[in-house]
């Protein structure tokens, strides 16, 4: 007879992505329901500055803000998509209009921006994004760091037509 033990972590951690899949209102497979459009967070457009200018780099670098634009529905890559990024770094406050850039999305749907290291604000460490172009409804996110040490973070769009 085989016997199978699962751990207490093993059987919390199984529900915590059950939790987390059903509270975002995943579910398998997505192509059932089709994407759901990502919902703006929290203070995610807290020192929000409308038309930041699309820029190459924020600063001196160092640090990589990245991710995925796609439509709600049918999650098609959106390019030429414009997203905002700031934040408090070791060179400025997210409140500075120097700590603001945006970047466009490549034919794939991916934007990455290159920044100052992002340092904690308030105890945590977190950058914010913004979609405001216009052609689908404005999402803003505050994407909280696992460490202050960690070089980059990513945050993923699911953008609905307005």
């Amino acid at each position: 007879m085989t016997r199978c033990f699962i751990s207490r972590r093993a059987l919390l951690a199984a529900g915590a992505v059950g939790l987390v899949v059903s509270r975002a209102g995943m579910s398998v497979p997505a192509e059932a329901k089709g994407l759901a459009p990502t919902r703006s967070m929290r203070g995610g457009s807290n020192n929000y500055r409308p038309g930041a200018p699309v820029v190459d780099r924020i600063g001196g670098g160092g640090f990589w803000m990245s991710g995925t634009v796609r439509r709600a529905g049918d999650g098609a890559p959106l390019a030429g998509q414009r997203i905002q990024i700031w934040a408090h770094t070791t060179e400025g406050h997210e409140r500075d209009q120097r700590s603001h850039g945006a970047t466009l999305t490549d034919a794939n749907g991916v934007f990455r921006l290159e920044m100052p290291q992002i340092v904690p604000a308030f105890g945590q460490p977190h950058g914010h994004l913004a979609y405001d172009s216009g052609d689908f409804e404005t999402v803003f996110l505050r994407p909280v760091m696992n460490s202050s040490s960690d070089t980059s973070l990513e945050a993923h769009f699911v953008l609905q037509p307005a």
